[in-house]
């Protein structure tokens, strides 16, 4: 067979699988639809909340720093502790760095916020659980590590 009808041939092979995979991915939501809308309805509404009574999740995590910062005068605004999430971890609190310097030396950056343990336990601020994988503990450490060195979580553009 000739090179260019079995790169053909193999081409179309290819685009097959891909559309096949594509089409059953689409039909996925479709199969026991009946029970996956029961499941987020009754999800929606009975939302997981921390115990401080913050919706468990990125914008709850936000919230609730934001509330403990204000009582311990650390600045910070939503979007710029959101902003930082979103490029350090996209918003994973299980997130770890084993590739940079800092894994390296041994200490990965963790979280939300990618805070190394020297940081964390440098920054952690009382009334937070003293977890660099707690999401509330890692940003609001992080924000205070942030007010001594850039003056701000809001100020921070890139690593830090």
């Amino acid at each position: 067979m000739p090179a260019a009808v079995q790169y053909r041939r193999t081409r179309l092979a290819r685009t097959l699988a891909v559309a096949a995979t594509g089409a059953a991915v689409l039909a996925l939501p479709l199969i026991g639809s009946t029970s996956a809308s029961a499941a987020t309805t009754t999800s929606a509404t009975t939302a997981a909340k921390t115990a401080a009574g913050y919706t468990n999740n990125l914008d709850g995590w936000i919230r609730e720093s934001l509330a403990i910062m204000a009582e311990k005068d650390i600045p910070g605004t939503y979007d710029g502790i959101y902003r930082n999430v979103m490029r350090e971890s996209s918003g994973n609190p299980n997130a770890i760095n084993l590739w940079d310097s800092n894994a390296a030396a041994g200490i990965p950056s963790k979280g939300l916020l990618q805070v190394i343990d020297p940081t964390f336990a440098a920054y952690h601020v009382s009334g937070t659980a003293y977890d660099p994988y707690d999401p509330v503990a890692n940003i609001t450490a992080a924000c205070h590590y942030a007010q001594h060195r850039y003056g701000s979580i809001d100020n921070v553009f890139g690593a830090y």
